[in-house]
Parts: structure tokens; sequence; C-alpha cells
């Protein structure tokens, strides 16, 4: 037996990347899987499609996760196809620059939006019914800019930062009801990126990473899925940094 099946996951900003990764290794696992995308359609069909390939069930939805009502839309459509959601991996982020002294309050509520709203979106609609039924996992994305800072993303930082203090509280309040929650922060990974949110480049550059290359999206998705079995059952509310040695936390 598959160590996920009879489970489902969602997982936030699941249309490429790290997000797609994640969807496939539980989907490998036996999952049933939700896959989430803002707004590309054709990308959610396709890494759907993929993981029934894999011989899951899944469905593929639109929605903005700063939106309060399209998250909550959302949750209603895996739980009338799957009966809820026992996993919930909160991806979904945006990492624009922009210096502090020209940052807007819309650009602000924007980052915010996504990464920290966001995360409270998907865990307040996930959270009861795990609690109802004394099983759930959670995972969330912070990153290591947060945690050393990064010039010109003083917003992006205070979100994913913020991500952290929910994440523990959110540990603490639900382990007792056979909820673990925790954070991966992952370092820098070989991804397809929006160049407009790195104008300083060197997001491919390994020189200072002591294992000597970038990070893969199934690093990523292997310590998601560590977290998500009871092979790791007594690690709640922490921080698993995955970055190749570029920073030790």
């Amino acid at each position: 037996m598959k160590r996920l099946e009879g489970k489902t996951a969602l997982v936030t900003g699941s249309g490429r990347n790290i997000g797609r990764a994640i969807i496939l290794k539980l989907a490998e696992e036996g999952a049933n899987v939700v896959v989430n995308a803002r707004s590309n359609q054709e990308e959610a069909d396709s890494v759907a499609a993929e993981a029934r390939e894999l011989g899951v069930e899944a469905l593929p939805y639109i929605a903005d996760v700063s939106d309060h009502q399209q998250v909550t839309n959302m949750f209603a459509a895996a739980a009338e196809q799957f009966g809820g959601v026992d996993i919930l991996v909160s991806n979904a982020a945006i990492r624009p620059h922009e210096p502090f002294t020209g940052l807007t309050l819309e650009e602000w509520q924007r980052v915010r939006g996504v990464v920290l709203d966001g995360a409270f979106h998907v865990a307040h609609a996930a959270i009861p019914n795990m609690a109802k039924n004394g099983y759930g996992r959670v995972v969330f994305f912070t990153g290591d800019g947060a945690f050393k800072g990064t010039a010109q993303r003083a917003h992006v930082s205070a979100a994913k930062m913020g991500v952290i203090g929910l994440a523990r509280g959110l540990a603490s309040e639900f382990a007792p009801k056979n909820i673990r929650v925790n954070v991966i922060s992952p370092g820098r990974i070989d991804t397809t990126r929006d160049l407009s949110w790195y104008p300083q480049g060197g997001m491919r550059d390994t020189a200072d990473i002591p294992v000597g290359r970038l990070g893969s999206v199934n690093d990523i998705a292997s310590a998601c899925l560590f977290l998500i079995t009871d092979e790791c059952g007594f690690m709640i509310g922490q921080t698993l940094h995955i970055n190749g040695g570029t920073d030790f936390f």
C-alpha cells in the first residue's frame, strides 16, 4: 500500500516548478490531488493529467489564494469530489523587488495578500475538516531571504516571516488533533522564473553553494513528502532549510 493512499492533497501554485513536482511526488504515493494555479488553466490541466497517469484522481482548479472567496470555493470543490483535504501545501508566492522608499501600499498589500494572507486563507479552509477527522498535514513555504534579509525585498521578507509565525502558532494549537504543521525554506532552486523578480541576477550562480549545484524541484518535493509522512512524526512547527549549505540558520 502506498503511504498516502486514500488521502487528498491540495498544493497551491502547482501549475509548474516546485508545486508541480510536489503534486507528482504525492501522487506517486497514492494521494488524490488538487492542482491549483492562479490563472493558467492549461498548466493546471497538464499537471492534473500527469497525476492521473500515476493512477490517482486529480482536480485542476483556478483560484487566487489572496481572495478568500475563491479559496472557499476551491475547498468546496475539493470536498465535493474527494470529501475534503487531508494534506495542504501552501506554496504560492510572488517575490517582486522594490526599493522600500518607493514601495506603495498597494504593492505591500499585494505581496502580503498572496504570501501571508494566502497562507491564512488556505489553512483556515483546511484545518476544520482536518481537526474533525483527527488527521492533517500542512506544509508552508518561506525563503532564505526572509532570514538573512534581501535589499529591495522588505515586503517579501516580512510576509514570509509572518508565515513562520502562523505555522508555529498552528503547530502548537493543532498538534493534539494529529495535525502536523511545518515549513520549508528553499534555497536557490533550478526553476523557470519570472526574471523581473531578480533584477540583480545571481539566481543561477553556484559558486557560493557548498554542494556545487542548484537545488532541484525534486529535492524540495522529497523534503515535502518527508514532512507529510510519519517518518518525521515528532517534527512540529519547524523550518526545514533546503539550500545546499549556502546559509546556516
